[in-house]
């Protein structure tokens, strides 16, 4: 039995949400987003100021999607009424980034720049060359541009130098002993 599915979703004044054959769409102060769910497997309804998901048997797949389908519309509810952000560190000599319109600039010890293209729907700002901060309304979406950031200098063990997040912790190794 899922725990989370079980909890109905509240849905805050300003919000409104939709229910389409096999699609949820939230509308809020920050904007709309929609997702599909699988509607073989549960119901999705709006009852008064929340939403109750439900699985249509008790089979394994259906109990998947109960808890799956409520904490992808809890998100949504959040992301359109606060948002979403995750914060980057840069930590290495001359490592730094810095804004050029909406492509994001990143010095990280290449021969060459990066310059990483921001997609629609995501907002990048550095407030210091060492800091990146990315936020949007989507969390998959401010998720994976953090990840694809990242992935150009993941932090290595022995000197702790690449692009973490600002909450990672980085296990550091002992370097050769003579």
């Amino acid at each position: 039995m899922s725990r989370i599915g079980k909890k109905p979703v509240p849905i805050p004044s300003g919000v409104t949400v939709t229910v389409e054959e096999g699609a949820v769409t939230v509308k809020g102060p920050k904007g709309q987003l929609e997702a599909p769910y699988v509607k073989n497997l549960v119901s999705v309804e709006v009852d008064g100021d929340q939403v109750v998901v439900k699985p249509l048997d008790m089979s394994k797949p259906a109990r998947s999607a109960w808890g799956m389908t409520r904490t992808i519309i809890a998100n949504m509810v959040k992301g359109v009424t606060e948002g979403f952000q995750k914060k980057l560190q840069i930590v290495g000599v001359g490592y730094r980034a810095q804004l050029q319109g909406r492509d994001l600039k990143l010095n990280l010890g290449y021969s060459h720049d990066v310059i990483y293209k921001v997609p629609d729907g995501i907002e990048v700002q550095v407030p210091q060359p060492t800091e990146i901060i990315v936020s949007g309304i989507d969390k998959q979406k401010v998720g994976q541009v953090a990840a694809e950031i990242r992935a150009w200098r993941p932090p290595e063990p022995y000197k702790g130098k690449g692009i973490r997040y600002a909450d990672e912790y980085i296990f550091r190794k002992e370097g050769k002993k003579k």
